[in-house]
C-alpha cells in the first residue's frame, strides 16, 4: 500500500521523481571517476596529501583484527578517499585462497578505514604533480594468513 495521499486540489502524487539514471551530480561524478580511474592517461586531477597515523594504544584490542603499519602517506581527493587508497594495498580475501565464501571481500575489516585506529592529517592540498596512491611508508600485504599449509 502507498504511503501517497491526496489533501487539496493539488495534482495527483504518484511517488515518483523526475530524476532519471545518471543525471545526478553524485552519478555524474561517479561515472567520472570510474572513467578516471580506467583511463591509461593520469594525472591532471588535483590531489591533496594526507598522513595516516595510528593512535591507539599499542595494546588496544582493534589491533587484534586489523593490524597497523605505521604512519603512511598517501595522495588522495578527500580525508576518506585516503583511507580507502591505503587499505586498498592490503591482502583482500578476494586475493586469496583464504575466502570463506564467494564475493567475501575484507577491504572494508582495514585499519586505516577504523578512526579509532588511525587519524587523517592533511599535509597539503590542491597538488597536480602528483598521483592518486602512496606517496610515503610501507603497508604490508601478509595481513591474511591462506589456509594452505607452509
Amino acid at each position: 500500500m502507498s504511503n501517497v495521499s491526496r489533501t487539496g486540489k493539488e495534482e495527483i502524487n504518484n511517488a515518483t521523481s523526475p530524476n532519471t539514471f545518471g543525471k545526478s551530480v553524485e552519478s555524474q561524478a561517479q561515472m567520472q571517476d570510474a572513467a578516471a580511474q580506467a583511463s591509461p592517461e593520469t594525472g591532471g586531477e588535483m590531489l591533496n596529501i594526507y598522513r595516516l597515523e595510528p593512535i591507539a594504544a599499542p595494546d588496544d584490542p582493534r589491533w587484534d583484527n586489523a593490524p597497523g603499519h605505521g604512519i603512511v602517506v598517501v595522495a588522495a581527493r578527500t580525508p576518506g578517499d585516503a583511507r580507502i587508497v591505503a587499505a586498498a594495498r592490503e591482502l583482500d580475501f578476494m586475493e586469496v585462497d583464504a575466502a570463506p565464501a564467494e564475493d567475501v571481500t575484507t577491504a572494508n575489516a582495514s585499519a586505516f578505514r577504523d578512526d579509532k585506529l588511525y587519524t587523517v592529517i592533511e599535509i597539503d592540498r590542491n597538488r597536480h604533480d602528483i598521483m592518486r596512491g602512496i606517496v610515503e611508508g610501507m603497508v604490508s600485504v601478509d595481513t591474511i594468513r591462506s589456509v594452505e599449509p607452509d
